[in-house]
């Protein structure tokens, strides 16, 4: 039992000491906020050398400024001391937050407009029916109920007769 808890002792104390290198020797995190409308990457305490894709921006600086987010500024920033992150901004300039109030609003003006279209075509469609038929609306146009009516053979109009003549050479 004396060389089990050694041994035990003993790999507790490497993992210990294994910790403390890992830890001291992990990189550090790179920090994102937003200042106002500027975004500002920090990264630890001790001043580092910046790069943007690879490049070198800015040398002996905690912070960097990445200027306002309308300007878009994305990109892959890295501190000589940790690991590199990676930036996306995507920016509308046209956009409204749609928040409870603003989306209780369009609905509402949604109901609102569907009844006064609801209103305005129960209007239209009431007059129809109380209109008073004119004399033309009772009057049968073909006699008798005929389906075809005779041609009239004594009018000498261009459309008069069925068949055209046409003259020999």
């Amino acid at each position: 039992m004396g060389r089990h808890g050694y041994l035990v002792s003993l790999i507790m104390v490497g993992f210990i000491i294994k910790g403390v290198v890992m830890q001291s020797s992990s990189p550090k995190v790179i920090k994102v906020e937003t200042r106002g409308r500027d975004v500002v990457l920090t990264c630890g305490s001790t001043t580092t050398d910046w790069l943007k894709d690879g490049i070198s921006i800015l040398e002996n600086s905690t912070e960097l400024n990445l200027g306002a987010e309308a300007d878009d500024p994305r990109g892959v920033y890295k501190c000589t001391d940790s690991d590199s992150v990676q930036v996306y901004f995507r920016m509308c300039q046209n956009c409204i937050e749609l928040d409870a109030a603003t989306i209780s609003g369009i609905v509402v003006a949604d109901v609102i407009a569907t009844v006064f279209l609801a209103i305005a075509v129960y209007c239209i469609t009431s007059q129809e029916s109380g209109r008073h038929l004119r004399a033309s609306d009772r009057q049968n146009l073909i006699a008798n109920e005929q389906l075809y009516q005779p041609l009239g053979e004594r009018d000498n109009e261009q459309y008069s007769r069925l068949g055209v003549t046409r003259t020999r050479k």
